[in-house]
């Protein structure tokens, strides 16, 4: 099991970037594909993209392709999700979560998830 831990939310600029950290337990880290989620207000948390186990493969939701660049650090046990050019829209709770089947691409497959850290974007 893995217990994730969100941070780096906050209030933010229009345009501004944005860097999320999301730091597991265990030493087992390493085992686990990683992804990412946000939930909007009054919407449902969709998927935004994920990371294999070894950091080498990466997948994006087309939405986000460009502007969401997701990397990890298995030595800090550390996954994060960089986002350029931030806009209103980008408002929502983002959430990580581990996958152990290793099949990063496929939002159901996630098996843990952190408590979320808040982005709101103003204009």
């Amino acid at each position: 099991q893995v217990q994730l831990v969100e941070s780096g939310g906050g209030l933010v600029q229009a345009g501004d970037s944005l860097r999320l950290s999301c730091t597991a337990s265990g030493r087992t880290f390493s085992s686990y594909a990683m992804g990412w989620f946000r939930q909007g207000p009054g919407e449902a948390r969709g998927f935004l993209g994920g990371i294999s186990r070894n950091g080498g493969t990466t997948y994006y939701e087309d939405s986000v392709k460009g502007r969401f660049t997701i990397s990890r650090d298995n030595a800090k046990n550390t996954v994060y999700l960089q986002i350029h050019n931030l806009k209103p829209e980008d408002t929502a709770v983002y959430y990580c979560a581990a996958n152990s089947d290793g099949s990063f691409y496929h939002p159901r497959a996630y098996d843990y998830w952190g408590q979320g850290t808040q982005v709101t974007v103003s204009t």
